[in-house]
């Protein structure tokens, strides 16, 4: 059981990876689905998601949907081919957990269906580390953002990046986080995040080499 509470006014990192360390998003759409779903389901109203999909419509319009009141703030994710991070803040009470259950629900139902399989998915319940203090939340932050570097150099936490021009290339181009939303540009992807409150927070970290900086120079 998780040893943590939950406490509104508070943040979070929230992840977990594939029983048995197996892959959990195999392909592109796999990807895009979660990220939806982290949208569609941070609503404190039940989502019918599989009435959305029969409409047929591209899944960057149903960004658009509109959700109601939302259950968390989120100010960083990043999907891994067996795992994922989040940066969750608790703004109603029970707020995560709903949110989560929501989630995940979903998304083992698609895959477990797409792939013709069953039982669980994810390791156990989701895993959380409460957030502590402001240099933790920005350690937090940089860590999500550069975790995609280990598909390219496993050891660079160990090594330091060895190529940081085509590290730094790889990382921009990686879809399937919200580093883009924060150091590239605008996308329909973005509204998942509330990004007025972790804004302050993060405003000294304005580039890939202000993350690599940050996640060295706290090293928890």
């Amino acid at each position: 059981r998780r040893k943590i509470p939950f406490s509104i006014g508070e943040y979070y990192h929230v992840y977990n990876r594939g029983t048995d360390k197996r892959v959990v998003f195999i392909e592109d759409r796999d990807y895009r689905r979660f990220i939806f779903l982290l949208y569609i389901c941070n609503s404190v109203i039940p989502v019918r998601t599989d009435n959305l999909f029969q409409q047929g419509q591209p899944l960057l319009e149903l960004f658009g949907v509109n959700r109601g009141d939302t259950l968390v703030d989120i100010g960083a994710f990043c999907l891994m081919p067996n795992h994922f991070h989040l940066l969750l803040y608790e703004k109603t009470e029970g707020g995560i957990s709903i949110f989560m259950k929501k989630l995940l629900t979903a998304y083992v139902m698609y895959f477990n269906t797409k792939n013709e399989r069953r039982g669980s998915l994810f390791e156990g319940p989701f895993k959380a580390k409460y957030v502590n203090s402001n240099s933790y939340l920005n350690w937090i932050f940089s860590y999500i953002h550069l975790n995609p570097v280990k598909l390219i150099q496993s050891d660079w936490k160990e090594s330091g990046i060895l190529d940081p021009v085509s590290t730094k290339n790889f990382v921009d181009n990686y879809k399937y986080s919200s580093y883009y939303d924060y150091f590239l540009g605008d996308r329909s992807e973005g509204v998942i995040l509330n990004k007025k409150e972790f804004s302050d927070n993060f405003s000294q970290l304005n580039d890939f080499e202000d993350l690599v900086q940050e996640f060295r120079e706290v090293g928890q």
